[in-house]
């Protein structure tokens, strides 16, 4: 398993969320809420748990 820290606008995030949930060799386990980086309010982080789907 692999614990992931995405950082981007929610729309970045967002793009790259749905990547992840389509790839065919990637399983997302879970996908963590948004977290607001200290000193800004355009970029935020999310945690991700993915591993490789057996085939």
């Amino acid at each position: 398993m692999l614990k992931i820290r995405i950082q981007g606008t929610l729309k970045d995030i967002r793009w790259f969320r749905r990547i992840l949930e389509q790839h065919r060799d990637v399983k997302v386990l879970q996908v963590s809420d948004p977290f607001t980086n200290k000193g800004t309010n355009r970029y935020f982080r999310v945690y991700a748990e993915v591993e490789k789907e057996d085939k």
